[in-house]
């Protein structure tokens, strides 16, 4: 029999295994239950955690100021963006650089205090020409190379008819072939085609930025890619435009193909720029500088035609002479440049790419140093007075590669400032041909060296 005092014990074990406890919240107290009204209220409003962040505290203990080298960077930017809205709307009237005189004086800019080294010192500096900033000569400078220049040249033609001969030849050339091996003539193209591409023409004339056509994109994957690119009409082609087809031929194109293109397409553009505005465009000159990522083609369809045309300008040479200070170009593609620029016909704008491409401090082959020797010893018998820039791509010679140089070779070149002279530079090259080491004595052997 069951006691009732074991009964209730027995309940509130039971009690106690099969009821959950229930758990208080962390905002309620202990003593006491809350009314049924505030706890309503207190479930639908959201509670503040008790943990607090780290992060917040550190954000309160951080410094708040700016340093000053990031205070003084913000400055000047608000300030340059203060000066073109100012100049933009003609509060304030715009600055105009200074013309730069590359040769002959020393050249100053008006934003600038540093001055560019004139030629007639010892010719160290290095030929830096801003795109956007008109190149200004020296006239007699510019005399002196003309008295080595063609002085009958071939009639410019436009870059149409530049265009329109060339693949007319070609065409006529592979018609001939296609009609001997098969029976018929070469197919012309599609009127939808020539529809199109007259299209694409337009849009190329006014081309400012953005997206390209398609068509235009193909082009170079096109085998008749000359007679196509001829239905855009490359003369009326924005600067924009042909930085972009730049762009996409040098990248797509072999490297005989794209040399087509820059002696066709882009060298006749960049003269026309340079002699309408004695200055060159920003994009024709990036697009100078995009068509060099194949060197070879670069060489053999602006740099080489340039000077074996025998009209190239002064101011010419320094713009485009100037890509070559500023990009890296292979020892390969340079050396063998520097082979056909000695070999050439002299005309001026030689020893302007010679002396840059030497101040490249490149690891010259002998074959390469002996063409220069040879090129420079052939002025024994020349009766014009020399430009300056001969005398300083003389000296360039003699400070990067005295050394490379065989003693019969100096032996000469002492003898040649004898007749060809300098009042400033003849002495400095002179020096630095005898106060060095021949390449014949430093290895040991013998070395005989044939001039012409």
């Amino acid at each position: 029999m069951i006691s009732d005092n074991n009964f209730t014990s027995s309940s509130s074990f039971y009690q106690f295994i099969v009821m959950p406890k229930v758990k208080k919240s962390k905002g309620e107290k202990s003593g006491g239950a809350m009314p049924l009204a505030d706890q309503i209220l207190q479930a639908d409003t959201i509670r503040a955690r008790g943990r607090i962040k780290s992060r917040d505290s550190r954000a309160e203990n951080e410094d708040t100021y700016v340093d000053e080298r990031l205070s003084r960077k913000i400055l000047q930017q608000a300030r340059i963006q203060q000066e073109e809205l100012q100049t933009e709307y003609g509060l304030v009237p715009e600055k105009k650089k200074a013309p730069i005189t590359v040769l002959g004086s020393v050249a100053e800019d008006a934003d600038s205090d540093e001055e560019w080294p004139a030629l007639e010192e010892a010719g160290t500096g290095d030929i830096d020409v801003e795109c956007d900033t008109e190149v200004v000569v020296d006239p007699e400078d510019e005399k002196a190379i003309e008295m080595f220049m063609n002085k009958n040249p071939p009639v410019r033609q436009t870059l149409a008819d530049i265009i329109m001969e060339k693949i007319t030849e070609k065409q006529t050339e592979v018609g001939t072939v296609m009609s001997e091996l098969s029976g018929r003539p070469m197919p012309q193209l599609d009127p939808r085609v020539i529809e199109v591409y007259r299209g694409v023409s337009k849009v190329l004339s006014k081309y400012r930025s953005g997206k390209l056509p398609k068509a235009f994109k193909i082009i170079p994957a096109l085998s008749n890619w000359e007679q196509v690119l001829y239905l855009t009409e490359p003369e009326t082609w924005t600067a924009a435009a042909m930085y972009q087809a730049t762009r996409i031929f040098s990248s797509n194109l072999k490297e005989r193909m794209a040399q087509r293109f820059y002696n066709l397409v882009l060298l006749p553009r960049v003269r026309d720029d340079i002699a309408e505005y004695k200055r060159l465009n920003f994009h024709l000159y990036s697009a100078l500088k995009k068509a060099l990522f194949k060197p070879g083609a670069w060489f053999k369809g602006i740099l080489l035609p340039l000077c074996e045309s025998g009209t190239c300008t002064l101011r010419e040479a320094i713009i485009i002479g100037s890509i070559l200070t500023k990009c890296s170009i292979p020892v390969l593609h340079s050396s063998a440049a520097m082979l056909k620029l000695a070999e050439m016909e002299y005309n001026g704008a030689n020893s302007i790419f010679l002396r840059l491409l030497l101040d490249k401090k490149y690891a010259l082959p002998f074959r390469v140093l002996d063409a220069l020797a040879a090129h420079f010893l052939s002025f024994r018998n020349e009766k014009r007075v020399l430009p300056v820039l001969w005398h300083q791509s003389l000296l360039t010679l003699a400070q990067r590669y005295k050394a490379d140089l065989a003693s019969e070779q100096k032996a000469t070149l002492l003898e040649l400032l004898k007749i060809q002279t300098h009042p400033h530079i003849s002495a400095e090259i002179r020096r630095e041909l005898q106060n060095s080491e021949s390449r014949d004595i430093e290895i040991g052997l013998p070395v005989t060296v044939e001039m012409d």
